[in-house]
């Protein structure tokens, strides 16, 4: 390994660093508007949906039922204000009895 390696691994550390300090230092102790607080809320299951959208259609070759039952539990138990965890291991649980029975 050599200095460019460590060059690029002190690179992407900082890149990886700035993003998430700079909001700590400049909010810190400061009251965010409720609307922005309510969108920031969110983005952790738009992430979700963005990730396991794309997987619905291509999950057990030639099974989209599989996919798509996992889809509908997921949204049901978001929509149902649990949190993240919840609805990953929720779908999680459907499907494994799903697959059982399948």
């Amino acid at each position: 390994m050599g200095p460019t390696y460590w060059w690029m691994l002190f690179g992407m550390a900082l890149v990886t660093y700035i993003p998430r300090m700079i909001p700590l230092t400049i909010l810190d102790g400061k009251k965010l508007p409720p609307f922005v607080t309510g969108i920031l809320s969110n983005i952790p299951y738009a992430v979700l949906g963005a990730l396991i959208f794309p997987a619905v259609f291509y999950v057990q070759e030639g099974n989209l039922l599989f996919g798509l039952i996992g889809a509908a539990t997921a949204f049901l138990i978001a929509v149902s204000g649990f949190g993240l965890m919840t609805v990953v291991l929720g779908t999680i649980g459907v499907l494994a009895v799903y697959s059982l029975f399948m």
